[in-house]
């Protein structure tokens, strides 16, 4: 009886010790990254907010300034409100200055991105969707001419346009400006690099076995899992469209025909003038209302990126 008392207690406070040990190994890790993290944390504030304050001041400045009167921007041109507000006087006023010639622009730029980042982005998925899951002859000679348009900036691009499409007589229409914005070599190359990853080989091998064929295989299996990247694409190519200018500059002269990007530029000409400064204000007032419907656009569409993002966060 009396040897066995040493024996008990020995093992415990050998296995006292490990845990003390144990405990301090974990503690120490811990305080390291207390104090490492929010230096970390500071400095991605810090630019996070620089890069936040330089996006949102211009978007103020718009703001605010369209809700002056003309002789509010003469006198108080800078970040704070006027003591008379007339945002909707100028709302109204842009709407219905020159026959309402704004709306007339707001549809061309609508029939412009409808039309031609609607059909970039259904050419980008189609072509991705074949050269990320079909094999054939001269793929490899398709992505070298794929990245090289990549690398090519779209205004060198622009007078060869030009004089092919005055051979065939569509300046001065909306074509001019439609066909080009139809071809999309970053959203080709966007989506081909996602379709990739996004729909697995084995879940299209298991819809042949079933019997589907190729066309259903795609509406019904890979394109709900194309839909992260289809909206990316659509966003990208939306985006340039609206603020497509220097080809609609070259493209089209008939004022009937300008997206808002030309209209908006003769308005501030025309301001520019000696008889023209009272339009300055409507100028401004149309300018954010040009970036409304490209801000509801991300702000609608992005719950589909957070689908994109958790979807492989889980892995079985």
């Amino acid at each position: 009886m009396g040897a066995t008392a040493p024996t008990a207690a020995a093992p415990g406070e050998r296995t006292a010790a490990p845990a003390r040990r144990s405990a301090a190994t974990l503690r120490a890790p811990r305080r390291r990254h207390s104090v490492n993290h929010p230096r970390r944390s500071v400095l991605l504030t810090v630019l996070t907010g620089l890069v936040l304050l330089y996006a949102l001041v211009p978007l103020a400045w718009l703001l605010i300034n369209s809700t002056k009167t003309q002789k509010g921007l003469l006198t108080s041109p800078g970040l704070w409100f006027d003591s008379d507000f007339a945002f909707f006087g100028n709302i109204a006023d842009t709407l219905t200055y020159d026959d309402g010639v704004f709306v007339r622009w707001l549809l061309n730029t609508l029939l412009y991105v409808v039309v031609g980042a609607g059909g970039a982005t259904f050419l980008a998925v189609l072509g991705g969707y074949a050269l990320a899951k079909f094999d054939f002859p001269g793929k490899r000679g398709i992505f070298a001419i794929v990245i090289g348009a990549v690398a090519v900036p779209g205004t060198a691009l622009a007078v060869p346009t030009f004089l092919m499409f005055s051979q065939m007589g569509l300046t001065n229409t909306p074509w001019a400006v439609i066909i080009p914005s139809l071809i999309s070599p970053f959203g080709l190359y966007l989506m081909w690099v996602f379709a990739a990853d996004a729909v697995p080989g084995e879940l299209l091998e298991a819809a042949r076995i079933d019997g589907a064929s190729e066309i259903r295989t795609f509406f019904t299996v890979s394109l709900p899992l194309l839909a992260p990247g289809i909206v990316t694409v659509l966003l990208f190519t939306m985006v340039a469209t609206w603020n497509n200018y220097f080809l609609p500059l070259i493209m089209i002269k008939d004022p009937d025909w300008y997206p808002l990007t030309l209209g908006l530029d003769a308005w501030n000409k025309q301001a520019a003038t000696n008889g023209g400064q009272a339009i300055f204000n409507l100028v401004i007032t149309g300018s954010l209302l040009t970036i409304v419907p490209l801000i509801a656009a991300f702000l609608l569409l992005q719950r589909y990126w957070q689908s994109g993002l958790a979807a492989g966060s889980v892995k079985e």
